[in-house]
């Protein structure tokens, strides 16, 4: 092993972890990413992708086709839940990429998924890789997976999302609470509106105690996304998910009464997916000895600021430059710059 290439394993297979995954590559490090899924399956999600996550992005080397293939809006518009006025306008075409030196796009999360893996050398993404336990040392960490395999790192990152087990192994269960909100979110072919047709800019449509935006999710809008934020009893919550499915009668009726464009978007929808919106405290330590956290593994986010896979693409960024050119006896030292420099902003 040369001072530059350590063995990493990467534990989810999600943005955040495939990102990581590129990036550490690229500086020359041996990488292989183990995710439980059997295929990663294209949910009904769209995803904003703002400047500072272009930013990464552009250094994986996945900005060009993303521009493509993205929905860029000229504006996101703040309008009355029931007149429609216009309260609030934000230009975030091309001047917000004037500003901050990269676009700011709308687009499927399994297309900007898809987009990260292409980048990524083959053979190093492996499926149906469900980890069962971790054990740590003094040199790295040993990896269970249950089929009987066990993987030796130098370095183990946890990409394992919101119910990872590596925080787990290191913290101990954690119970999160219930905001008393729900989003539901869906996408579906345009051509289901028939002739109505949403503005053309990402637009937030403020009720009294509910809100949803909506937004295009291809550059030729031929795909609509929505998110919703609403209260609703806590009595069907069940752990995090984003593909559990939602009743749209209850969606419909949630919004009864909301501008006509509204109505004619969950007229045309197919089907929802149904999750609780929860809270988790700050971790105390996101590093322990080789393994440390990333992206929703150590700080999932409700889905108000569209940060939350940006967040997981800087932590991405930041750990492959605080590994870069690191040898063996500084991996513990790199790991806790790491959290130190992405902790704070997270």
């Amino acid at each position: 092993m040369t001072s530059t290439s350590l063995n990493i394993a990467i534990v989810g297979g999600g943005i955040g972890g495939l990102a990581a995954a590129v990036l550490l590559a690229q500086n020359g490090h041996r990488v292989r990413v183990f995710e439980q899924a059997s295929r990663f399956a294209r949910v009904g999600a769209g995803i904003q992708m703002t400047p500072n996550a272009m930013k990464v992005l552009r250094r994986i080397g996945a900005e060009p086709a993303l521009r493509k293939i993205a929905f860029q809006s000229p504006a996101g518009i703040s309008r009355e839940w029931d007149s429609g006025k216009i309260t609030n306008e934000l230009k975030i075409g091309a001047e917000i990429e004037e500003r901050f030196g990269a676009p700011y796009l709308f687009m499927h999360r399994a297309d900007l998924h898809a987009a990260i893996l292409a980048a990524l050398p083959v053979g190093i993404a492996e499926l149906n890789r469900k980890l069962v336990g971790v054990e740590t040392s003094s040199r790295g960490a040993t990896l269970a997976f249950d089929d009987g395999e066990c993987v030796t790192a130098d370095v183990v990152i946890g990409a394992d999302g919101v119910h990872s087990l590596i925080r787990e192994s290191m913290l101990g269960p954690e119970q999160p609470r219930y905001t008393g909100r729900v989003a539901y979110r869906t996408t579906f072919p345009a051509a289901l509106m028939g002739s109505e047709r949403i503005t053309p800019v990402r637009t937030k449509w403020w009720g009294p105690d509910r809100h949803m935006v909506v937004y295009y999710v291809t550059a030729n809008q031929d795909e609509v996304y929505f998110v919703t934020s609403q209260p609703e009893d806590a009595g069907w919550v069940t752990p995090e998910s984003w593909s559990a499915k939602g009743d749209l009668n209850v969606l419909r009726e949630a919004y009864a009464g909301f501008h006509p464009e509204v109505q004619a978007v969950l007229r045309a929808c197919p089907e929802v997916h149904k999750w609780a919106l929860l809270a988790r405290d700050p971790l105390p330590r996101w590093v322990e000895g080789n393994v440390a956290l990333l992206g929703d593994a150590c700080h999932p986010m409700t889905p108000y600021m569209a940060q939350g896979a940006a967040s997981a693409l800087e932590d991405a960024a930041v750990l492959s430059r605080c590994l870069q050119d690191i040898g063996a006896d500084g991996i513990n030292a790199a790991l806790r710059r790491y959290e130190a420099t992405r902790k704070p902003r997270a």
